[in-house]
């Protein structure tokens, strides 16, 4: 049977104290943990957390990385960096980065294929606004924004994971009921299973408000292989409730 994962994701967060704190406590909470692990921390702090977390279950993944190998792109990071310190995992397409800095579904495509070529997981993520939502247009959205993922990285689309936010409900506390959640990772799987003979060994995570209460219900979907968890993963107690929940 696949592990789930739970991937935190600290977004803008996080100082040396409190990364050294956050980590310790972790790995003292978690012991031999069933599911698998992972924090997505910001840049400058990759290489603190690759040391907090040497020798335990944690693994280390990165919140973005660029569409370009190398060369005049200041305050970009490329997967090859990435990789320098053991990046296991990033995510692409973050609505955030969607959002804020303008990031096509063709910028997305890009960014997995990078990671892909340097040995690093791409977590794909897609979701929809709220005014997409009560426009009844969930589907097509998430479909759309998968597609272009898929059409780039053809068969290597088995390696990625894919996590759908919702983007009503991230930050908000607003949070899909485990019903619509499962609808829509359903909608992913029948996609994916279309480009590919290993969908159903490609994770589906879902991020939106996930938390100690209503992580069991989520994560017991028969489409949601994991969470990528925002604020509750800055919270020890929080994140090893969720951690526990994913067996």
């Amino acid at each position: 049977m696949m592990k789930k994962l739970i991937a935190g994701n600290w977004k803008m967060n996080g100082s040396l104290a409190a990364n050294e704190a956050l980590v310790r406590a972790l790995r003292d909470g978690m012991g031999a943990p069933a599911c698998d692990v992972a924090l997505a921390v910001p840049a400058p702090y990759l290489a603190q957390v690759q040391a907090l977390a040497a020798g335990s279950a944690l693994a280390l993944a990165a919140q973005d990385v660029s569409q370009h190998e190398s060369g005049a792109y200041t305050g970009e990071c490329s997967a090859a960096m990435l990789r320098d310190f053991a990046v296991r995992y990033v995510l692409v397409g973050h609505s955030e980065r969607r959002q804020y800095h303008g990031e096509t579904d063709v910028h997305v495509a890009v960014k997995a294929q990078r990671a892909l070529a340097a040995g690093i997981t791409p977590i794909v993520c897609v979701g929809e606004t709220l005014a997409e939502r009560e426009a009844g247009q969930t589907e097509a959205v998430v479909r759309r924004q998968l597609a272009a993922v898929i059409h780039l990285n053809g068969h290597c689309i088995s390696e990625v994971i894919v996590a759908y936010e919702p983007v009503w409900a991230i930050g908000t506390g607003k949070t899909a009921t485990p019903e619509q959640a499962q609808e829509v990772h359903a909608v992913l799987r029948a996609q994916l299973a279309a480009a590919s003979p290993h969908a159903a060994k490609i994770r589906l995570l879902y991020g939106g408000s996930m938390n100690a209460a209503n992580a069991a219900q989520l994560l017991a979907q028969p489409d949601i292989d994991g969470g990528l968890v925002g604020g509750a993963s800055l919270k020890a107690v929080d994140f090893l409730q969720i951690i526990a929940a994913a067996q």
